[in-house]
């Protein structure tokens, strides 16, 4: 692990601010993921900024009737939080299915959707990953791509994203708040948070530098049938091949995201449109341009098949 300076701040706005003022500075909160990614030096950070004094540990209700959610409140109690049972289950459902119970209590909600790919080319630093060292080129493309993504792809990169808890996110309309350096604050809905790779999959989401995420808000409940699905290797403590979110009302219409398939949670709303018309429907619309490799084309049968069982499941 290379050296770096470390900081502690008062509140958001400071912490922004140091951050835009400091060249490669990082916040660190949980440290789930990056502090993997620092003793691996995928990562090297000259400046830390632990903002886990900040005052962004709270779920509050909002006045039209949805969920405030800090950056800072840890997985464990965000999925335990009786609100969040009972009104947003799949996005409960969602955090249990992630990591380990011991994961959980230090992982916070900022952490969850900042967390990087799993590919393993990304991991090993003797290969090329345009998203370690832009312009290097993508192992995966041409080498073991099991785990990739089938959909949203670009030449310069297959990577999917790792999380369960963005997939419900993404499927509850969320909006991700953020404090820019110069003081000025931000609400991104989730649906324009994360970039598509293109040619410069390095770059992850719309979050500027220095930027910090303050919180996340939830609109008011949906109703309706509430099912995560996470389809993996083992039973527990390993990534999604797929998953499927979903939220099913009683005449049928809804919504659905999946995970494991993309390098973002994937949603398209003309598959939501399509859902009284059934499974394969909305299939063929969320993967109406999928391009697997050789690998990894298991995967369109298996989205196929989990989205059916969850749609049949919420219907039931």
């Amino acid at each position: 692990m290379k050296a770096f300076t470390y900081e502690r701040v008062n509140t958001p706005a400071e912490a922004a601010a140091s951050a835009g003022r400091t060249p490669h500075a990082k916040f660190i909160a949980g440290g789930t993921n990056l502090l993997d990614l620092m003793k691996l030096e995928i990562e090297a950070p000259l400046h830390l900024i632990d903002i886990n004094t900040l005052a962004l540990d709270k779920i509050e209700q909002t006045p039209e009737g949805g969920l405030r959610i800090g950056a800072l409140v840890r997985n464990t109690d965000l999925a335990a939080d009786e609100r969040v049972r009972r009104d947003y289950a799949v996005l409960s459902r969602a955090l249990l299915a992630g990591a380990s119970g011991q994961l959980r209590n230090q992982a916070t909600t900022a952490g969850n959707l900042l967390q990087r790919t799993r590919c393993p080319y990304f991991y090993d630093t003797n290969q090329p990953c345009n998203k370690r060292l832009p312009g290097s080129g993508c192992a995966a493309l041409e080498g073991f791509s099991r785990q990739h993504a089938v959909v949203g792809t670009s030449k310069a990169c297959i990577a999917t994203h790792p999380s369960d808890m963005a997939v419900a996110m993404r499927l509850l309309d969320a909006v991700v708040e953020t404090v820019r350096p110069d003081g000025q604050k931000r609400a991104i809905p989730i649906a324009q948070f994360y970039r598509a790779p293109g040619t410069t999959p390095h770059i992850e989401t719309d979050l500027a530098p220095g930027e910090l995420i303050t919180a996340v808000t939830l609109p008011a409940p949906l109703g309706g049938s509430h099912i995560y699905r996470k389809v993996r290797d083992r039973a527990s403590y390993a990534f999604a091949l797929v998953s499927v979110a979903a939220i099913v009302q009683q005449d049928g219409s809804g919504r659905v995201a999946l995970g494991g398939v993309a390098h973002q949670p994937w949603r398209r709303e003309d598959a939501d449109a399509a859902m009284a018309q059934g499974a394969q429907a909305v299939y063929d619309r969320l993967f109406a341009e999928a391009q697997p490799t050789h690998e990894n084309a298991f995967k369109l049968t298996l989205a196929k098949r989990t989205l059916a069982s969850v749609l049949a499941e919420a219907r039931a």
